[in-house]
């Protein structure tokens, strides 16, 4: 028996059939695990290239309090990540709580009463309802007197054109392109297919805005939204960008005109990008940003081996073992409450942190049924680190992403199994 094997199972609890059958799955991956590996190499390339260009300098790393004037770090950071996406302008700010706030931010600045927002990719994800006003809430888009209408997509997962052209109208102003599939069945978007959605939606009505919520995608591809037409793209920091070590933020990177439109919504009328303190953070986002690539190249690596794991163990799984990857979520069907529950509490005992905890299903803010999530994490919901979480609805699905290495990834895949 290797120490590698004997490690498994004498002293990290896997079964010894359960770790013969993931090197058996495992044996089948080395050409995707590196072809993902020369992905990551580009994307470092390009974020290092980034930081060059912008002379980072040890002083950057340093932050700010009070109102944050003449916050350079701060700034630089942002041409940092407009180089990055190759857009006008950025917007990366602490004050940025999640990556729903950025897409709230992004949505209510560049909309105005009368306007129309499109969704042209079906219904968004289940913590937008309430910003658009599909669900009643305070301060929704709905009641600033900004409507809405979507197109879902073909049964076949295509986008249906017709539908798309027939819905823009005079009053369309925005149109929000979910990249992840969120807690639906459907693909994840690929860059490519994203660009020819642009592309059509601009050949209709050229000064529609397309705004991109690129969250779980960033790097996976070696192309971003931004580089195919999108006017913005919207993350979290706790996600994919800030590389496990940002501790909260996030980002709107697009035209100058929306990203300025952004920071005086985020900040106040006449304040813009001027204020906004950093608080000793900076080092951290700019030390995640430069491991981004390697620490999604694990993710992906994760979400790979779970596909095949549970497809093998006869579960639907989306993508499945053989589909390309756009964004680093792996969704396995369950099919009953129990075991959606014992994956999650699988994947909870490989934490580094709360190992010991239970997740339980509860009514979480922002969802209308409960959910359950199992994250051990650094930095309280950071879906980069090691995590699982569902909506206890069928087909009582897991989605599962993140590790912040392989090997955390691929050991939290075989103890949910």
């Amino acid at each position: 028996m290797s120490s590698a094997k004997e490690m498994y199972i004498n002293q990290m609890g896997i079964d010894e059939k359960v770790y013969d059958f993931s090197e058996e799955i495992l044996s089948g991956l080395k050409e995707r695990f590196e072809a993902i590996d020369k992905t990551a190499e580009c994307n470092q390339m390009k974020v290092i290239a980034a930081m060059q260009k912008n002379k980072v300098a040890e002083m950057h790393l340093s932050g700010t309090t009070g109102y944050g004037y003449n916050d350079d770090g701060r700034d630089t950071l942002e041409q940092v990540y407009a180089d990055i996406f190759h857009t006008e302008a950025a917007l990366v700010r602490p004050q940025i709580m999640c990556g729903t706030h950025a897409l709230n931010i992004a949505l209510s600045a560049n909309l105005r009463p009368g306007d129309e927002l499109l969704s042209p990719v079906g219904k968004p994800y289940d913590t937008m309802d309430e910003i658009i006003g599909i669900r009643p809430s305070k301060g929704s888009l709905a009641e600033y007197g900004v409507s809405y209408r979507q197109v879902d997509l073909l049964e076949n997962g295509d986008f249906d054109y017709d539908g798309i052209r027939a819905a823009i109208n005079d009053r369309t102003k925005l149109v929000t392109i979910q990249r992840s599939k969120g807690y639906a069945s459907r693909p994840t978007l690929s860059v490519k297919k994203i660009g020819e959605l642009i592309s059509f939606i601009k050949g209709i009505k050229p000064e529609v805005i397309c705004m991109v919520d690129n969250c779980y995608g960033e790097f996976v591809e070696l192309t971003e939204p931004s580089d195919v037409g999108a006017d913005m793209v919207v993350g979290s920091l706790i996600k994919n960008p800030g590389g496990g070590l940002a501790p909260c933020g996030g980002y709107i990177a697009g035209t100058k005109e929306c990203v300025e439109q952004a920071a005086f919504r985020l900040s106040s009328p006449g304040l813009g990008k001027e204020v906004g303190a950093t608080l000793g953070v900076n080092q951290s986002f700019y030390q995640g940003l430069f491991l981004s690539p390697t620490v999604v190249a694990g993710a992906l690596k994760g979400a790979i081996f779970a596909a095949n794991a549970y497809e093998k163990l006869g579960y639907r799984v989306i993508p499945d073992g053989k589909e390309s990857r756009h964004d680093i979520i792996q969704a396995v069907e369950l099919r009953t409450p129990e075991a959606l529950i014992a994956f999650c509490k699988g994947i909870q005992s490989a934490a580094p942190v709360d190992s010991f905890v239970t997740p339980e299903p509860w009514a979480m803010p922002g969802y209308d049924s409960d959910v359950i999530m199992a994250a051990g994490a650094f930095v309280q919901g950071s879906s980069i680190e090691l995590s699982a979480d569902g909506p206890l609805r069928e087909p009582y699905s897991a989605y599962f992403q993140g590790g912040l290495t392989w090997y955390h990834a691929k050991y939290g895949i075989m103890m949910s199994m």
